[in-house]
């Protein structure tokens, strides 16, 4: 199953530091994001994304093929710098909605800050990858439909649909699982996602 999944030139299965590889992939998805206008009528970017790493540092080297995991973490991370930014217009919509009120007694919104956090954890029959943001969440009624391939809810010429239906394909061939929260605890619908690889220590 894992030979089936891969291109041609996808690469080997080899002994691999998912903390370095998570890292690597997370920065170059925050370098992609950060100046880049996913919404162009918003004028809004995600320069401000609050970005952090909590790495396990006992987590042990399995054997992956690193393009292949790279490409879920990049995925899963630029899903999450997505979710930040269209929270941020809503947000942004809310406060001036409200500051064009002639109500005295209107709701104050509070200040939304984006946050991604990137975990790795050591667990009893290999390692876990997660993947928290408290963007826009996922609404109760799509969460099943989203590995499913050609499925997005981006506006047309933005997204294929294909990035979360791929990197459940990669997790699943190299024996693992993809899994999603949202709301994450606590919050309601609507605020917050976290995304979970689970890999087995060996192939």
């Amino acid at each position: 199953m894992l030979q089936h999944s891969r291109s041609s030139d996808s690469g080997s299965i080899v002994l691999t530091d998912i903390n370095k590889l998570a890292e690597e992939y997370l920065r170059l998805s925050y370098q992609a994001h950060r100046t880049k206008d996913l919404f162009p009528a918003s004028g809004m970017t995600i320069t401000n994304a609050e970005i952090k790493m909590d790495f396990d540092p006992t987590l042990p080297l399995i054997h992956v093929i690193p393009q292949d995991i790279g490409k879920v973490i990049l995925n899963l991370c630029n899903n999450a710098f997505w979710a930040c930014t269209e929270r941020n217009i809503q947000v942004a919509k809310l406060q001036s909605h409200h500051r064009e009120s002639d109500d005295d007694h209107r709701a104050t919104i509070p200040a939304y800050q984006p946050s991604i956090v990137l975990t790795t954890l050591k667990t009893d029959n290999g390692i876990e990858i997660r993947i928290t943001d408290n963007g826009s969440g996922i609404p109760d009624d799509i969460k099943d439909k989203i590995f499913q391939p050609f499925f997005t809810t981006k506006p047309t010429g933005q997204g294929t649909g294909l990035g979360l239906s791929l990197s459940y394909d990669i997790v699943k061939a190299h024996g693992g699982e993809l899994m999603v929260k949202s709301p994450l605890a606590g919050q309601e619908e609507g605020e917050g996602s976290e995304f979970i690889v689970s890999l087995p220590s060996d192939l």
